[in-house]
């Protein structure tokens, strides 16, 4: 990765961070005047800023309207899973008058300078929590479906599903463990501050602004849940089909042992 020269400073900039999807391919987007390659980064519009991440998220500094649409409309082509539901996030940045990053009551978040490896640190928060709250949503959504589910096996003591659809929510609950743990990579740091070791703490300061770790480790928690949840169900039904499968087999059993008798009542001399 690497980072050039800084962008003119401004006393205000508006940072937008887009989810375009579940993956964007951003092999064959290089070009000479890349800021940074991992996540893909570059100027553009009059005086804006685009980071591109792999994992879906676009976010975008100091661009207009009409800016905005055109780098859209350029990516769009390359967003695999695109969806329909765009999920943002925003945050106005401010020069700080103390030196300091924090946030302000006002909504608007200060920083120390607006360079290329700031804007990166603050694109990187944006993107994981964009994404977070896309695993958040997916996550819930699978709560809402194992409710009923557990609310008739504890009235009925059967399970209304079959394997077939536990298998489909244990497969909802890996995707969503990968996304989380592989794809977005909620707790590792951004690569930029391997350069630039001074943004440690501004970076630390968007992690809790944001709850990133916090949010990370209760998404985990809940596909535990959902995990263990779904293979109690497939254990139940497991149970279930053996216990059918012994009485079919005991059945059978005593159909042959009467035929065995109704065999030796009609016909006791062996005809």
């Amino acid at each position: 990765m690497t980072v050039s020269l800084a962008l003119s400073p401004a006393p205000k900039i508006l940072a937008r961070a887009l989810l375009l999807g579940e993956r964007i391919d951003t092999v064959g987007l290089e070009r000479a005047d890349l800021v940074s390659t991992a996540p893909l980064a570059f100027h553009s519009g009059s005086a804006g800023f685009v980071v591109l991440f792999k994992f879906g998220v676009a976010v975008l500094f100091g661009l207009s309207p009409l800016e905005e649409d055109e780098v859209l409309a350029r990516v769009g082509a390359r967003v695999e899973g695109a969806t329909s539901r765009r999920d943002d996030e925003t945050l106005a940045l401010e020069l700080s008058g103390e030196g300091e990053e924090k946030p302000h009551a006002n909504g608007r978040f200060a920083v120390k300078d607006m360079s290329e490896s700031v804007l990166l640190v603050v694109a990187d928060a944006l993107a994981k929590s964009v994404a977070l709250a896309r695993d958040e949503r997916r996550v819930n959504a699978v709560f809402d479906t194992i409710e009923p589910i557990a609310a008739t096996l504890a009235e009925t003591g059967r399970p209304p599903w079959r394997r077939g659809e536990m298998l489909k929510l244990v497969g909802q609950t890996l995707l969503v463990q990968h996304r989380v743990s592989g794809r977005v990579a909620v707790e590792d740091k951004p690569d930029v501050l391997w350069d630039r070791p001074d943004l440690e703490r501004l970076y630390a300061r968007l992690e809790d602004e944001y709850e990133l770790a916090e949010r990370a480790r209760t998404l985990k928690a809940k596909l535990d849940v959902i995990s263990e949840t779904a293979r109690a169900f497939t254990e139940i039904i497991d149970a279930d089909r053996s216990t059918r499968l012994e009485w079919t087999i005991v059945v059978l059993i005593l159909a042959e042992i009467l035929l065995s008798l109704i065999q030796l009542w009609l016909y006791p001399h062996g005809h």
